[in-house]
């Protein structure tokens, strides 16, 4: 994976609660078990709707950031809805909250979930809505999310997660790691 540090980047609103794996990646295109290609899923059945933000040419092209309600990600388990949401572009979703599984799934996947209060992703969604070109800021080391005007806000990671992402590992790389000393303890 790649290190997640810090990120400036543009945003887009998804402004839906209770979005599901299956709206964010339709079963029908979970055939395969490679994270590459699954973005031109993404959000299939909703990008047909005029007006949708993800439409393809619209403002979200080029967005590393997606700001959306509450309960993201809720729904089964699919480790494809990451995967989808990554091979788009994203590094880091702004919710409200997140469902406990997307949110495990994410951060072994190299995508970071920051769960805001929702007046603060209330301010957030005003300042993109009033310029599609808004960047965020997104500090994990600090835990700090941060609009163009300075205004900054904190956030919560488990130290185990946020200490992955920072490293660029997921699970089983943070476990080879620790291969010498295993090896050590292994001959000892």
């Amino acid at each position: 994976m790649t290190p997640f540090t810090t990120l400036t980047g543009r945003a887009v609103v998804l402004a839906a609660d209770d979005v599901d794996t299956d709206q964010i990646i339709p079963a029908r295109f979970l055939k395969g078990t490679a994270k590459t290609g699954l973005a031109t899923h993404l959000f299939a059945d909703w990008r047909t709707q005029p007006g949708f933000p993800l439409l393809t040419g619209g403002d979200a092209n080029g967005a590393q950031i997606l700001v959306t309600g509450v309960n993201f990600g809720c729904g089964s388990s699919r480790e494809h809805a990451p995967w989808a949401l990554v091979d788009y572009g994203f590094r880091a979703i702004v919710a409200r909250s997140f469902a406990d599984i997307f949110k495990e799934n994410a951060t072994k996947n190299g995508l970071l979930p920051v769960a805001l209060p929702g007046a603060v992703c209330s301010q957030i969604e005003r300042a993109i809505n009033a310029n599609p070109a808004t960047q965020l800021r997104i500090d994990l080391p600090s835990q700090r999310v941060t609009l163009p005007d300075g205004t900054a806000f904190g956030f919560e990671i488990d130290a185990f997660s946020k200490h992955c992402l920072t490293s660029g590992l997921d699970e089983l790389g943070y476990i080879l790691s620790f291969a010498d000393r295993i090896t050590t303890h292994e001959r000892r």
